[in-house]
């Protein structure tokens, strides 16, 4: 089995101030299940299908996420996410958010020309 492919979607997470509420709300509409994820004081959620993969996060907008807009992000796996942020930035682009650890990995959050959102993520 080969691994991640670069250029792919590799997540996808909604952030919201009723995460509580808004994982309900997809539990009940789409039938995820819910998984806790410690943040250290409250916890975000690992939404996961009827055969137990894991689909999206829900996640609380508070601390590093506060400033993050309610909608749909997804993650788009890179080489090297200071690069990349780098050249979003020389092609018109704003880095939101980072770039910065999550654990071993790395991730930015950036808006491009047009104005839509999106993360750049580096496997650590």
């Amino acid at each position: 089995m080969t691994g991640p492919i670069l250029g792919s979607v590799a997540w996808r997470d909604l952030t919201v101030a009723d995460a509580p509420g808004i994982r309900d709300f997809y539990s009940r509409v789409v039938g995820w299940t819910a998984s806790p994820v410690d943040m250290g004081g409250y916890s975000d959620f690992n939404m996961v299908d009827s055969e137990g993969n894991p689909a999206a996060g829900i996640c609380h907008a508070r601390d590093g996420n506060a400033g993050l807009p309610p909608q749909w992000l997804v993650y788009i796996l890179v080489e090297d996410v200071e690069a990349s942020a780098e050249r979003c930035r020389d092609a018109g682009g704003e880095v939101l958010v980072g770039p910065k650890a999550m654990g071993t990995d790395r991730l930015c959050v950036i808006r491009d020309p047009a104005g839509a959102v999106c993360a750049l993520y580096q496997k650590g």
